[in-house]
């Protein structure tokens, strides 16, 4: 459940994995793109899922339709005001989205920097029209395109220093390590930004300790393997390392078999700072409202197990403790005499 004392707040939402089918059909309509069909409900299979794929890699192949519309920085800018006011629309008080300028550029050949100023613009234009949702952004390195293209990405991101709040390595976590991203790590927490990274989910333990150790990361984004260690589970309680736990996005990738099969709740019972979040909304449908009172109940979670989880996304975002403090005055109703 959630519970109404406390934000409801998403960590890790892929602004570039949450792009409206409508919106898709209008896009690839508008810029004359092709499209395995031409109406809704023939486009959904291509895109979404709604069971297990084989594994990681066949889920990431699902985003190659969503990414063949961003034709141009309109369309950029378009998808990112659009995912803020999904957003709203469920309820969500705090929400951190993060995207790839370099994997959005790609299909179209687009300048990244552009891709960056088509977000920043969308979010914040956004977020200034709606009332009672705040945002911010956080970029991405997509390891799989290797270390220079990654000095490029983030060379694109640094022009938007101001507006991005964090920095995130996320893509093919086996066969790209965390290791060879450390100077451009370094330059992000120079920058100023909070540190998440994809961790844990395709590759081991020692990933993990690699993104905490080599890139500084305060957060890790899935981290379903890290019981392999134990002493990796001690470090991560003992120095409050966030974790952004993703329901069923593991189950559609087949990270784990079941809801039941997650660890988030031995994580939350061994008193782990980790968070319910909803990965790529546009490929495994869900909603965040949905990832806590379906998934969650599924995953073995208590309503104090919700709010605890509730509490921790507060505790690690990439927030001041004044704009944390603000986000909770919200929440807790005026006593009247």
């Amino acid at each position: 459940m959630i519970h109404h004392d406390l934000p409801l707040i998403d960590l890790h939402r892929h602004l570039d994995g949450n792009v409206r089918l409508s919106t898709i059909l209008d896009l690839a309509r508008q810029h004359q793109l092709p499209l395995p069909a031409d109406n809704l409900e023939d486009l959904r299979p291509h895109i979404q899922v709604s069971e297990p794929q084989t594994d990681i890699m066949a889920y990431f192949q699902k985003f190659t339709w969503m990414v063949s519309v961003f034709a141009d920085e309109a369309a950029c800018r378009r998808v990112a005001y659009e995912n803020v006011v999904d957003a709203h629309s469920e309820g969500i008080d705090y929400i951190e989205l993060r995207f790839s300028p370099w994997f959005m550029a790609e299909p179209h050949g687009l300048n990244p920097e552009g891709v960056v100023a088509g977000v920043v613009d969308g979010v914040q234009a956004a977020a200034a029209d709606l009332d009672d949702i705040q945002v911010n952004l956080v970029g991405i390195i997509s390891r799989t395109y290797g270390v220079e293209i990654g000095f490029k990405e983030l060379e694109a991101l640094l022009t938007h220093k101001d507006d991005i709040a964090g920095l995130d390595l996320a893509g093919d976590e086996a066969n790209f390590p965390a290791e060879w991203f450390i100077p451009h790590f370094k330059q992000a927490r120079d920058a100023g930004w909070g540190i998440t990274v994809h961790a844990g989910e395709s590759a081991g333990p020692e990933s993990v300790w690699h993104a905490l150790r080599d890139l500084g990361a305060h957060r890790i984004g899935h981290a379903v393997r890290i019981e392999e260690d134990p002493a990796l589970v001690e470090h991560m309680r003992d120095a409050q390392i966030g974790i952004e736990a993703n329901l069923t996005s593991n189950w559609h990738t087949n990270t784990v078999s079941s809801y039941a099969e997650h660890p988030l709740k031995r994580w939350l019972d061994l008193g782990l700072r980790a968070t319910i979040n909803t990965d790529d909304p546009g490929i495994s449908p869900v909603t965040l409202r949905e990832e806590f009172e379906v998934a969650a109940p599924q995953a073995g979670l208590t309503a104090d197990d919700t709010h605890k989880a509730q509490e921790n996304a507060l505790a690690v975002a990439f927030l001041s403790p004044q704009e944390k403090q603000t986000l909770l005055e919200k929440k807790v109703k005026p006593i009247n005499y």
